[in-house]
């Protein structure tokens, strides 16, 4: 085949790439969009709860002087920021795309998951600080009320994380009981919504919060020790601490576009070497749009006699083979051993993206 032929193969190939996309549910649309209804509903009521139980713990810190109390009453209040923030991401994930935000707003998902992990590290460390006052001069505290309120505010987190615990396991189940494809497929576990996540480990840690209040009221109840305020803050903190840099950690993965944890690069290139048609695979890469939603683009070498309409058949197959791996969103460029970047290409799997190409590369943007 002459490289005019080529050219055009290729161009009709990414054309037909796309169509079949769009034609199988457009993963871009649907997959997203319609599991986060579900979601929106939990994230609503919520919201609410939290909302509401967030002042009586305040007022209920305040008087009864309580660090504990206080403090997870101010998680709460980043619990409600959280909660909100995360269902104005999800009703703005589901605007179309358009000719400048051509994958749509889903990635803002992921941008208020990062929010939310760093707010979380912030709460930490300002309760790590109030804590190390409150071991040099602990105050009066009205240990009564204390367990009062924490007893109520660790049923309330209980609520609201069984809540949204539900929710995610009722979207997860929609998503498999609609599924028409492979067994394989059905049987792989879809991976959690990061920025459902984000939030959910909020209340979780909220949750762990009300529990070391109540720890430290029954302690300076029975024993005296005022302390135990101060320590059960210090548990508390070291909890949101963690749960905020694993957010912070996944969310900026996803923002470098990072491979996505579940997807071994490896296993990629032999499901698209599995194909007879396909002679090599470089330039592979794989990433997400957002949490569940995974995007590839790679180029295959084939046979240069190959035509377009086998050329057509071949990016089929190949979308269905990844599907599997869950990858819905692919871009395959199909050329041939002629091609004037494979007699430069080495054997590396990925490819080092610069702002110019070396001399004699026509592969403007990549070095190899």
């Amino acid at each position: 085949m002459n490289q005019n032929n080529l050219s055009t193969n290729e161009h009709d190939h990414n054309h037909h790439s796309h169509e079949y996309s769009h034609d199988n549910d457009d993963p871009l649309e649907s997959s997203s969009s319609q599991d986060t209804k579900g979601y929106q509903r939990t994230l609503l009521f919520s919201f609410i709860i939290i909302t509401g139980y967030m002042f009586i713990e305040a007022i209920g810190g305040w008087l009864t002087g309580s660090l504990a109390l206080l403090s997870d009453a101010g998680h709460m209040l980043s619990d409600a920021v959280a909660l909100g923030a995360t269902l104005m991401a999800f009703k703005i994930g589901e605007k179309a795309a358009t000719h400048q935000k051509t994958f749509g707003y889903k990635r803002f998902e992921i941008l208020v998951a990062t929010l939310n992990g760093a707010t979380l590290v912030f709460i930490a460390l300002m309760i790590f600080y109030e804590a190390i006052k409150r071991f040099n001069s602990p105050p009066e505290i009205a240990t009564q009320g204390m367990l009062i309120v924490a007893t109520v505010g660790m049923l309330v987190n209980i609520l609201v994380a069984w809540l949204m615990h539900r929710g995610s396991h009722a979207v997860e189940g929609d998503g498999h009981e609609h599924s028409h494809h492979s067994d394989t497929k059905k049987e792989r576990k879809k991976p959690a919504n990061l920025n459902m996540q984000s939030a959910y480990l909020h209340v979780l840690s909220d949750l762990m919060g009300s529990v070391a209040a109540i720890i430290a009221a029954l302690l300076m109840m029975g024993f005296g020790w005022v302390w135990a305020d101060a320590v059960a803050s210090v548990i508390v903190a070291i909890l949101i601490l963690v749960s905020g840099y694993r957010v912070v950690r996944d969310s900026v993965h996803i923002l470098m576009e990072g491979t996505p944890a579940n997807i071994s690069l490896v296993n990629v290139e032999q499901k698209l070497l599995a194909h007879p048609q396909v002679q090599k695979v470089h330039d592979l890469h794989v990433w997400s749009i957002t949490s569940g939603l995974h995007a590839l683009s790679c180029h295959v070498v084939v046979d240069g006699d190959m035509s377009i309409h086998e050329s057509s058949s071949l990016i089929a197959n190949l979308e269905q083979s990844l599907s599997a791996l869950g990858i819905h969103h692919a871009t395959i460029q199909v050329e041939s051993l002629s091609h004037p970047q494979n007699s430069s290409h080495s054997e590396a799997l990925v490819c080092d993206i610069s702002g110019q190409a070396p001399a004699g590369n026509s592969h403007i943007g990549h070095n190899h």
